[in-house]
């Protein structure tokens, strides 16, 4: 019998390594250890997560590691690329959050050590990746139910939670820009559901409108996105009022030439309770569907691709796309805005 995969994780400076661990051991991978700088503001909770992994002094001991097959990266955005080098020229496969990389000069450097090495770098879009209603959403259109895709509208609110943020989060260098770390969510959705492997930005924008002693923070950002597949809107912010019962209304409509589906993935205000409501309309069916149950296969994919070095969770050359074209709308976005 094949042995599980093992994971460790360097960096958990972002709350999204709590999934991104989590989902890695529901899909049968073994957490052998972590390390990370300091005392992030996840740490205590990190540590009541998962109590029986141990905490390495140096990520050395980890990269060293034969035994570990996949690297975990949540550590400040700016330091994410560099560490993911460190791992693939170590002979690891890495799953980085999202931004996986804040620089094209850094992109570049991981394009060429993913090409040297045959390692898989691989990012947890989780806005796709850990929604149960998108996997529902990707079986629908599979099964033709709204024929061919030819637009999404994406958007992404987030909850600022000021008092719990860190302070490389209010600095536009470490975090790389509202387009960079959001938008990437919904560029993947944008590629993925068109089927489009390149686009051309054709807006793009940011701004502070509501933090104004935070100058390095962007809390709003838009995209608009071309290509032969279709086109895309993207519109992603740090406004979530207080009211709302969660951290973001997240939605994607998605229109096909024969009907359309609205993802509202964490709440739907004034509607049913829970997550992963799907509304699908096409020309026999009108309703809304409960989608909390159609599972999470991006992470059971990637522990096979590793095994079996295939590409069936996410192909590399998307992840690269992905974050090309939220490097070049953020470079488009603070040209025109300054």
């Amino acid at each position: 019998m094949t042995r599980p995969i093992r994971f460790a994780g360097i960096g958990i400076d972002h709350r999204h390594i709590f999934g991104m661990a989590a989902n890695m051991m529901e899909a049968g991978a073994e957490f052998v250890g972590w390390w990370t700088d300091g005392d992030p503001e996840t740490l205590e909770g990190f540590q009541k997560r998962f109590p029986d992994v141990p905490r390495e002094g140096r990520a050395e001991a980890l990269l060293d590691d034969p035994e570990i097959d996949l690297i975990l990266i949540s550590c400040i955005p700016r330091d994410r690329a560099g560490w993911a080098i460190r791992a693939m020229e170590a002979g690891k496969d890495v799953m980085s959050d999202k931004p996986g990389c804040t620089t094209l000069d850094q992109l570049a450097e991981i394009r060429a050590c993913v090409a040297r090495t045959g390692r898989i770098w691989s990012v947890d879009f989780s806005e796709r990746f850990e929604v149960p209603a998108v996997t529902r959403a990707e079986e629908l259109i599979a099964e033709g139910a709204i024929g061919r895709v030819v637009q999404t509208l994406g958007i992404g609110p987030h909850r600022l939670n000021r008092a719990t943020r860190p302070d490389w989060f209010f600095e536009r260098e470490a975090y790389g820009g509202i387009l960079t770390d959001i938008a990437s969510h919904q560029i993947d959705q944008f590629l993925w559901f068109t089927g489009a492997r390149d686009a051309e930005v054709t807006l793009a924008s940011v701004g502070n409108f509501a933090n104004p002693d935070d100058p390095g923070l962007q809390d709003f950002g838009e995209i608009a996105l071309r290509a032969p597949e279709g086109h895309g809107y993207i519109r992603v912010d740090w406004y979530t009022p207080d009211a709302l019962p969660t951290w973001g209304d997240g939605r994607l409509t998605i229109l096909g030439t024969e009907g359309y589906i609205e993802l509202r993935k964490y709440v739907d205000v004034g509607g049913a309770d829970g997550t992963d409501h799907l509304i699908l309309v096409n020309g026999t069916r009108c309703e809304k569907i409960d989608a909390s149950d159609a599972g999470l296969p991006y992470f059971a994919r990637l522990a096979a691709d590793i095994r079996d070095r295939t590409e069936t969770a996410m192909p590399q050359e998307h992840a690269f796309k992905v974050c090309e074209l939220a490097l070049q709308a953020q470079a488009m976005a603070e040209d025109t805005h300054g």
